[in-house]
């Protein structure tokens, strides 16, 4: 029997080779992107039609501000959202998928990065012109706080107590 190690093709705890790895991660990935690609599309949608509605000019300058930085938000969420999709197209049959997994991955955390800001200044928005109250930046950074939990810190938690090193 060749030594696996010598020919690339290391089983892990699946008993998978690297090529086998990345393929199952791909999928999974792509799972995982359309989920929020799904969110962040219908959000950047609807931020694209709010400058072409009559109350838009009622808007304070501060909250037309906030309006262009979500949208910008929202377009670089998408890219990043998008991005792993391209990705796959460009280096198919090129042999590098777990380089492209890789790198997918990281478009993908950068694009939920993204997203939570964007969705965080949507909503900073959206309760600014709905209340005009002196507690929406304290409501939303409680939003943002949740956000990051379910996110970030519960995954990441889980992550740290589950895997062996």
């Amino acid at each position: 029997m060749p030594d696996m190690e010598q020919d690339g093709s290391r089983r892990r705890g699946r008993n998978e080779t690297e090529e086998e790895r990345a393929d199952r991660m791909w999928t999974e990935l792509i799972q995982e992107v359309r989920v929020a690609q799904m969110g962040v599309q219908i959000l950047f949608g609807f931020l694209l039609t709010v400058v072409f509605t009559p109350t838009y000019e009622d808007l304070s300058g501060t909250d037309k501000t906030i309006y262009i930085v979500t949208v910008v938000l929202g377009a670089c969420a998408t890219g990043a959202l998008i991005g792993p999709v391209s990705l796959h197209r460009l280096v198919s049959g090129r042999l590098i998928k777990p380089q492209a997994v890789r790198w997918a991955s990281r478009l993908t955390l950068l694009g939920l990065a993204l997203l939570l800001v964007t969705t965080s200044s949507s909503l900073l928005l959206i309760l600014r012109v709905a209340t005009h109250d002196d507690y929406v930046p304290y409501l939303v950074t409680g939003v943002v706080c949740w956000y990051l939990l379910c996110w970030f810190g519960l995954p990441m938690w889980a992550r740290h107590r589950h895997t062996t090193r």
